[in-house]
């Protein structure tokens, strides 16, 4: 399986509007992207296709992976932003395992433990 990882700039997120243009530009979301959850989930249903939804295509069982460095800091600044993002992440996979799919985005989330000295 290919695994494509897209690094999202958490830092810049600080409520929704700064969440879904942190995320468009990121993932090349279209010009008339919705700005809300509904589109978000919409726009990454189908990256495995080349549709045009987004600039970043995985291909027929790729995986998606969305890097969030320091995801501890993300969820204390935006924790409603923070939890939307787990929880439609889960959607878009049980979306697609509904549909007979495979899943195909997962999070990578960086910063919750620290190494042992």
């Amino acid at each position: 399986m290919r695994t494509t990882v897209v690094e999202i700039p958490a830092e810049k997120i600080v409520d929704w509007e700064s969440f879904h243009s942190v995320f468009q530009a990121a993932l090349g979301f279209p010009a008339f992207y919705g700005r809300n959850m509904n589109a978000w989930i919409d726009c990454l249903t189908y990256v495995d296709e080349s549709d045009g939804m987004t600039r970043v295509s995985v291909g027929e069982g790729g995986l998606l992976a969305l890097r969030i460095d320091n995801a501890p800091d993300f969820e204390r600044r935006c924790p409603e932003q923070f939890r939307a993002l787990l929880e439609c992440t889960a959607f878009v996979n049980y979306r697609r395992i509904e549909a007979g799919n495979e899943p195909l985005l997962t999070l990578i989330l960086s910063g919750w433990f620290s190494t042992p000295s």
